[in-house]
C-alpha cells in the first residue's frame, strides 16, 4: 500500500511538473510571438538584437568585443538612450526565424536589400555598399583558378545555410548558361567557409566582400577578387510589423552618421575610399528623393 501511494505521488508530481513546463513554454511563446514596435520597446526600455558572430559584425578577442555592427549598436544605444540586448548567432536562418517569432526586434548584420528580401522584411537605411565574391586559394605564385565568371560552370560553390547568396548564384548560372552546383553548410558563417578554403577542405566558397576583406587578412593563400554579384546596399533587418521602430532607428542612424565618431568607425573596418563612396551615393539618393 505504501509503495502504491509513493508511486501515485511520484506520478502526480511528474504530471504537475510537465504541466508547469508546458504552461511556461506556452506563455513564453505567446510573449515572444507578440508583435513589438517602437512603443512596446520604449516602454520596456530594451531592444533585443541578433548579430552575426563574425569578425566584421561581432568578434570576441580576449576580454574585448569588437565588430562594426556591435560598435554601431553601442553608439545607437547612447543616441536612443535605450538598452540593447545583443545575441550573437552563427546562422542567418536561425536569426530570421527568431525575428519572425518575436524573440528579436532587429537583426543587426549586413543583409542585401533585394526585391525578394523586401517582400518579407523591412530594412533600415543603407549602412554599407557590398557585393558577393568568390573565395578561392592562390597557388605559390599568387595565381587563381577562376577569374572569369564563365569558368564557374560545373563548379561547386559552398555557402552558409539559407544565405541570400543562393539566389544570386542561381541567377548567375542562368546568365552563363551552365550549371553551378551549390552546397549549403549548416551553422557555418563566412569565417568558417574561408578557413575551409584556406585549409584545402573545399575549393570554393561565396560570401560578401566586406567580411572577406577582414577575415582573409589572416590567410596568405586566400583570394576574394572575383565578383559574383554587382554592388548592393546592405542594411539591418526588421519584421514588417515594426515600421515605427525602423523609422526610429533610421532617425538615430542619420544623426550618428553625421559624427566624426561614425566616420572613424566606418573607415576602421572598410577604409576611407569606401566611406567616401558610400557618402557620395547616399547623398545622391537623398537628393533624388528630396527632388521628387
Amino acid at each position: 500500500m505504501l509503495r502504491n501511494k509513493t508511486v501515485f505521488i511520484g506520478i502526480t508530481a511528474t504530471i504537475i511538473l510537465l504541466l508547469f513546463v508546458a504552461t511556461h513554454l506556452v506563455l513564453r511563446n505567446n510573449v515572444s510571438s507578440k508583435p513589438r514596435d517602437y512603443a512596446d520597446i520604449a516602454a520596456r526600455g530594451v531592444m533585443s538584437v541578433a548579430v552575426d558572430f563574425s569578425p566584421l559584425s561581432y568578434h570576441i578577442q580576449g576580454d574585448s568585443v569588437s565588430g562594426f555592427d556591435y560598435e554601431l549598436l553601442q553608439m545607437l544605444s547612447r543616441q536612443a538612450n535605450i538598452e540593447i540586448d545583443i545575441h550573437p548567432e552563427t546562422g542567418l536562418s536561425k536569426s530570421l526565424d527568431l525575428l519572425n517569432h518575436g524573440t528579436y526586434d532587429v537583426i543587426a548584420q549586413q543583409i542585401p536589400i533585394t526585391t525578394e528580401n523586401k517582400q518579407e522584411y523591412i530594412f533600415t537605411k543603407p549602412l554599407l555598399l557590398n557585393k558577393q565574391v568568390l573565395i578561392q586559394r592562390t597557388d605559390s605564385s599568387g595565381n587563381v583558378a577562376i577569374r572569369n565568371q564563365l569558368d564557374l560552370a560545373d563548379c561547386t560553390l559552398h555557402i552558409a545555410q539559407d544565405a541570400p547568396t543562393r539566389l544570386r548564384i542561381e541567377n548567375l548560372a542562368h546568365e552563363i548558361g551552365s550549371t553551378i552546383h551549390i552546397k549549403e553548410l549548416p551553422d557555418y558563417g563566412a569565417e568558417q567557409l574561408i578557413i575551409l578554403v584556406a585549409t584545402g577542405e573545399i575549393d570554393y566558397a561565396v560570401c560578401d566582400e566586406a567580411k572577406a576583406s577582414v577575415i582573409a587578412a589572416d590567410y596568405d593563400n586566400i583570394d576574394y577578387r572575383t565578383d559574383i554579384s554587382f554592388t548592393q546596399f546592405m542594411s539591418w533587418t526588421l519584421r514588417k510589423d515594426s515600421p515605427v521602430l525602423r523609422d526610429s532607428i533610421d532617425s538615430w542612424l542619420t544623426q550618428i552618421q553625421e559624427t566624426e565618431e561614425y566616420k572613424t568607425l566606418y573607415t576602421k573596418y572598410f577604409g576611407t575610399k569606401t566611406y567616401d563612396k558610400h557618402r557620395r551615393i547616399s547623398n545622391e539618393i537623398n537628393d533624388s528623393i528630396a527632388a521628387q
